[in-house]
């Protein structure tokens, strides 16, 4: 899978999503301008020691973006969409784009994809959730269509077994 940031604003949002990117086997894309440094404290506080891990690429604009983006699809998250991202089928090397915090994706761009255009349901005249709960909630879904691909599937205890019994 692949989370693309279009012009995102807030460094703590960014990291939050390259953790969740990393622990998920994601790939990054942001697309400049950025609002705020790569190297800004806050944006490696928020990806705590994870952001070396990830697999970021930057891209100049939109449009070189678009240019090198292959295989999968791009969709594009917005609260004005008529879709729900629940009834979207997503592709195991498909895009999820998700605009600036203070805008979204510009209409623009919405209007010449109505068909990959999705939201996230919410109650009326709410604007929108915080980025990083938006981009996990669409990438989790993804990935469930994908049965999980390359994640772990089940986990063990630190100190117990699943028994009960203590751990060697």
């Amino acid at each position: 899978m692949n989370i693309v940031l279009l012009e995102p604003e807030i460094p703590a949002n960014t990291g939050n999503i390259g953790r969740t990117c990393v622990v998920t086997g994601t790939k990054l894309h942001l697309i400049e301008p950025l609002g705020f440094q790569i190297n800004e404290k806050m944006l490696k506080r928020a990806g705590l020691d994870y952001w070396d891990k990830l697999d970021v690429s930057i891209y100049k604009n939109y449009e070189e973006f678009m240019a090198s983006c292959c295989g999968g699809k791009v969709w594009f998250l917005t609260t004005k969409a008529e879709k729900s991202y629940a009834g979207a089928e997503f592709g195991a090397d498909d895009y999820l784009m998700f605009g600036k915090e203070t805008a979204g994706i510009p209409e623009e761009i919405l209007v010449n994809n109505r068909d990959r255009c999705i939201r996230i349901p919410m109650i009326k005249d709410e604007r929108s959730l915080n980025l990083s709960n938006a981009v996990a909630i669409v990438l989790y879904e993804a990935l469930r269509q994908n049965d999980f691909a390359g994640l772990e599937k089940g986990g063990s205890l630190h100190r117990l077994s699943w028994n009960g019994t203590e751990r060697d």
